[in-house]
């Protein structure tokens, strides 16, 4: 019944998240957090290269990581279109498994929220700490869904370069508090000429975590050096609940 990032998604998100759009400062922050990494950079979930194509022009070594295949056919044309390479894997993030150990592994904005259970969460928490070299460094953005409200209903018209257009419409299903989730439907319909020419539906679920929270499970994991910072400031304690919130933990050596 449901699509997951599937083609028109895909070409709204590039239409909307271009090649290096830095979203409230998170590509600057992120190259800065990775300035002294000489090694391999996985991203996951790396969609279709907004902050993969930056980190690679800036030199880094960059890998990526996604489970749709029409987001990673987006990434791979726009590496190709820039001359770039990235080993590009089509995979789920909670049972992964690559040829090479990484010096950082990354997710930023917010996308492994999109890992809806819990037990798929702590999976892909352990992948990475089996990808990630001793001492190696996690880095992951995590949000809370303070501006989620119940029943709305949002509409977007999306004008496409060869005359066409795409409207989205996402209207809010359920939040859950007790297992910390929201779900949304997102209707994507295709128009060309006043006629419908394509329609997809995706669910889009989020789960949230408390940043107490979040800490207990990187440490049961393994991870070490635990820090978060609000809104892309390095060590600046979150203080509010509609801040981005970075943690990195480390694979002890």
């Amino acid at each position: 019944m449901f699509s997951y990032y599937s083609k028109l998604c895909t070409e709204v998100y590039d239409l909307t998240k271009p090649v290096g759009c830095s979203l409230n400062g998170d590509i600057e922050y992120y190259q800065e957090r990775l300035k002294t990494c000489s090694g391999r950079i996985l991203e996951a979930a790396v969609g279709s290269g907004r902050f993969l194509i930056p980190l690679l022009e800036a030199g880094y070594t960059v890998d990526g990581i996604d489970y749709s295949p029409e987001m990673l056919e987006s990434c791979r044309k726009r590496c190709e279109e820039r001359g770039l390479h990235s080993n590009l894997y089509e995979a789920r993030l909670q049972d992964f498994t690559l040829p090479h150990q990484y010096e950082a592994i990354i997710i930023p904005t917010g996308s492994f929220c999109l890992l809806e259970n819990r037990e798929d969460s702590l999976a892909a928490l352990r992948c990475f700490y089996k990808h990630l070299a001793p001492g190696g460094r996690l880095i992951v953005d995590l949000h809370l869904p303070y501006d989620w409200k119940p029943a709305e209903i949002t509409t977007s018209t999306f004008s496409l370069p060869d005359g066409d257009g795409i409207t989205m419409e996402c209207r809010s299903i359920e939040m859950d508090w007790l297992h910390q989730y929201t779900v949304s439907y997102i209707k994507y319909e295709k128009w060309r000429q006043g006629k419908l020419i394509q329609s997809e539906l995706q669910r889009f679920a989020l789960r949230w975590y408390g940043v107490e929270e979040f800490k207990l499970i990187l440490s049961s994991l393994g991870y070490a050096d635990i820090t978060c910072s609000a809104d892309y400031v390095y060590g600046q304690q979150p203080s509010r609940g509609d801040q981005m919130i970075t943690f990195e933990a480390i694979r002890k050596p």
